[in-house]
């Protein structure tokens, strides 16, 4: 589920085709042949518990492709890049068992994912690039500057 005006230039949504039999589901997240897809760097899932914040940061280098395999989480994103034509917007995504996106952060786009419910959440990243602790900036997700709103005070 996503109630956004416009999308950031370069951010992509793709709804992910869950398939269910008696055996249980199988979620194609992301193909080499999708139109969105750019490159593989690696996979990694990170957790995120109740009522926590994990935001803000962003890359100059390499695009994420996020899906929520477990719980919920509500992702936002801000467009603070100087020179988009989206410049200011802002988008919000609730992934869960109701809502199977994958969606694609492209480069300089600040985002981050809060945890919704009782039970922690489980965010499944599939970044263009390795892990490179020098391609990420960090921000404080209350940041007055940055207009985005995450109901709760936690990091």
């Amino acid at each position: 589920m996503h109630n956004n005006p416009a999308l950031i230039h370069g951010v992509e949504v793709k709804t992910v085709r869950v398939y269910v039999d008696e055996r249980g589901i199988v979620a194609e997240i992301l193909r080499s042949d999708d139109p969105m897809f750019e490159r593989f760097g690696q996979v990694y899932y990170a957790t995120c518990n109740p009522g926590v914040v994990k935001a803000w940061h962003y890359h100059k280098i390499h695009t994420d492709y996020l899906y929520c395999i477990h719980g919920s989480t509500k992702v936002g994103l801000y467009d603070d890049r100087q020179d988009s034509p989206t410049h200011g917007v802002a988008n919000t995504f609730v992934l869960g068992p109701y809502s199977h996106l994958v969606i694609k952060v492209p480069p300089g786009v600040l985002h981050g994912n809060m945890c919704l419910g009782d039970e922690p959440c489980i965010l499944v990243n599939v970044p263009t690039h390795v892990y490179d602790p020098s391609d990420e900036y960090k921000l404080d997700p209350f940041d007055p500057s940055i207009p985005y709103h995450w109901p709760v005070k936690s990091r």
